[in-house]
């Protein structure tokens, strides 16, 4: 199954759900992304990206951003880290046509991902704010998000919440066992460092590949324990 649905939602480190499409894409899987509104705020302010949420474009989030202003988030850290630092390290024009990238707005419920009987490898929701893990916790479909999340559990089907909150208070915790129960995988963007990493690229990838071991997809971006 190709097909994967990604929610970008409004926690900090947005940087880890672009680097995961970029990634997924390359991997020839069909994206089905959808945005919240407050995830687009972030984006603007975390890397300087314009996400505009009703007339949505690919180039919006997969640009390889060398029109971005220089104090931007991206155009720091491609100048700072390593001469080899790319955003988009793993896409060529080539690998950019493996993939596809279909958009879904946050409010649209008639989204074939809205419902059960559209079928996927599974969810990711990265980063997964503790608003969001609270109203998928508690059934409550605010949004196509939340819907296609629960649709998710209900379906037995895989759902990877990047949980990003520090510290963590006693009520997001209790939903984050009530998920686990439920079937979803929490996997806070919590990367390792026995990888060695040189580069703050080197932790977001760190993150798309523990995302991409629970999706059963096969990468070789981050150096593995033993390896």
């Amino acid at each position: 199954m190709s097909n994967v649905v990604v929610a970008i939602t409004g926690a900090s480190g947005a940087i880890y759900a672009v680097r995961l499409v970029e990634v997924l894409m390359a991997a020839g899987r069909t994206v089905h992304l959808t945005i919240s509104a407050s995830a687009a705020h972030v984006m603007k302010h975390e890397l300087g990206l314009k996400i505009d949420l009703d007339n949505f474009d690919p180039n919006q989030l997969l640009a390889d951003h060398s029109s971005l202003p220089a104090d931007s988030t991206l155009s720091k850290m491609k100048h700072s880290s390593s001469e080899d630092f790319a955003l988009s390290s793993v896409l060529g024009e080539s690998d950019l046509q493996q993939g596809k990238l279909v958009y879904h707005h946050y409010q649209d419920f008639s989204a074939g991902i809205a419902s059960g009987s559209f079928l996927t490898a599974g969810m990711v929701i990265c980063p997964c704010s503790m608003g969001t893990l609270g109203s998928i916790a508690s059934g409550a479909c605010g949004n196509l998000i939340h819907r296609a999340a629960d649709v998710h559990l209900k379906e037995r089907r895989k759902l990877i919440l990047v949980a990003r909150e520090t510290p963590l208070g006693l009520i997001p915790l209790e939903n984050m066992v009530r998920l686990t129960q439920a079937g979803a995988t929490i996997m806070p963007a919590s990367p390792g460092f026995y990888h060695n990493p040189m580069t703050i690229h080197d932790l977001v990838d760190f993150i798309s590949g523990r995302i991409c071991d629970h999706l059963e997809i096969k990468h070789e971006i981050h150096q593995r324990w033993g390896s």
